[in-house]
């Protein structure tokens, strides 16, 4: 969630966090509740909930602490509250008559004397050792993983959390089965010189506490909002007519999505205004049987044996089948619905007589188009085939070889080439000039008057 977006912002900056325009958090939606009574003056402060909501990690893990010493704080301020031998500083993310919501919610007395108190608002110092124990989480958290592997723990480290005086570290690891990490916590209380606690999680929480994006575009619901998580099963997705892709129904834990239960028990409540044992009814073409159950329209889709086509029957047509069923009665066929939809409807296939549509004229004269062509291109390879054929060395009889250049169109004297271009295939054209030209004599000349040339 950006700021802009924040419904306590005034000018692009939230008013709930106090944090000008820079989440302090790393995530405003992270495990947010929005105090809508913020901007509300108390009426009676004396009767006013003494209890504040704190969280801790960046929102990951949320407690309550009572406010003995009954000072005003509001929500975003850091304060000092009481730990485990020590203290621990944390951000306050809910005040007032919302906390009381929140106490009933999670079954907690405001009178209970298991809460901790609020000792003070964080000093600089207790800021800046909260800082530091913040920035040697991730080294632990590596360091804590290499150990796991030398001790051959079957374990998965997911996340560390120091108190801020630095005395408590808590592990939250991932195990398939029962883990025996009790020289795992010698280890680590040698190592860290912290007090080791060690807390499993599930696959579920995991991704809470790493956080991330869901296919719907939104941030992960047990990133933001979501701390009960219940058991998924393949029945909530068969329910809501949904195919059984695991990979479409597999969130970012690996594990069955969560949303899959939030619609859950609308549909089981729609389901139960549908007959019973329809998925077969008995029609005169042979047996229907059921596909699917359409929710929002109230029908019931049906497949016959001979075709591909899928019928859609409401629910009065298929509880009135049933009973005529059961009496031996056969209805002639399906009394389908028509559904009105945006897609184009399906055209089936059909046989099409093509006799007539084309002549055998059509025919006969693309054929004897085919031959000519054919004919011309046989009369011009053999007219190219026979003058290549024709010698070209013929010698001339009374006549001597000149010693000057050859004609241009000669091939008599040329000498061989050794190029690429000697084994070229001559082209089927003809000559120019003829080779064999017999020799005629030569016309007069009528001469000009005047001209003494012989």
């Amino acid at each position: 969630m950006s700021c802009t977006s924040c419904s306590t912002s005034t000018g692009g900056k939230p008013g709930g966090c106090k944090s000008n325009g820079g989440c302090s958090t790393g995530g405003c939606n992270r495990l947010n509740v929005h105090d809508w009574l913020a901007n509300l003056p108390f009426s009676d402060p004396e009767s006013s909930c003494r209890v504040v909501e704190v969280s801790f990690n960046q929102g990951s893990r949320k407690d309550f602490y009572r406010n003995a010493s009954l000072n005003l704080y509001e929500k975003g301020e850091i304060i000092a509250v009481e730990g485990v031998s020590g203290f621990d500083v944390g951000t306050i993310s809910l005040t007032g008559e919302l906390v009381r919501l929140q106490l009933k919610k999670h079954g907690v007395k405001e009178d209970h004397p298991d809460i901790k108190k609020i000792l003070r608002r964080a000093s600089d110092n207790d800021i800046i050792k909260w800082k530091e124990t913040k920035a040697r989480e991730h080294e632990i958290l590596i360091r804590s993983r290499a150990m796991a592997r030398q001790l051959k723990v079957d374990l998965k480290m997911a996340e560390v959390e120091v108190q801020a005086d630095g005395r408590k570290a808590t592990f939250f690891y991932i195990a398939d089965d029962r883990v025996d990490f009790r020289e795992l916590i010698k280890v680590y209380a040698g190592e860290f010189k912290v007090k080791v606690e060690m807390k499993q999680i599930g696959a579920r929480q995991e991704a809470g506490k790493v956080g991330g994006i869901g296919s719907c575009g939104r941030e992960l619901c047990c990133a933001t909002w979501l701390t009960d998580f219940k058991s998924v099963n393949t029945n909530a997705a068969r329910y809501q007519n949904l195919s059984i892709n695991q990979t479409k129904l597999s969130g970012q834990c690996g594990r069955l999505k969560c949303c899959l239960n939030y619609e859950l028990d609308t549909y089981l409540d729609a389901l139960q205004h549908f007959p019973e044992g329809a998925e077969m009814l008995e029609v005169t073409k042979g047996r229907a049987f059921l596909i699917k159950k359409d929710i929002f329209r109230n029908l019931m889709w049906y497949s016959m044996p001979d075709s591909t086509k899928h019928y859609p029957v409401s629910i009065e047509e298929v509880k009135k089948i049933q009973l005529q069923n059961k009496q031996g009665i056969k209805p002639d066929a399906l009394e389908t619905v028509e559904v009105i939809s945006g897609k184009p409807k399906e055209v089936e296939p059909e046989f099409v007589d093509v006799v007539g549509q084309i002549s055998l004229r059509t025919l006969e004269r693309n054929s004897q188009k085919r031959k000519a062509k054919e004919r011309g291109q046989q009369n011009r390879n053999q007219q190219g085939r026979g003058q290549n054929d024709q010698p070209q060395n013929r010698p001339q009889h009374g006549r001597s070889q000149p010693n000057g250049p050859v004609a241009r169109g000669s091939q008599q004297n040329r000498p061989q080439q050794n190029g690429p271009g000697a084994n070229r295939p001559q082209q089927n054209r003809p000559q120019n000039r003829p080779q064999n030209r017999p020799s005629q004599p030569r016309p007069p000349q009528n001469k000009l008057p005047g001209d003494t040339t012989q």
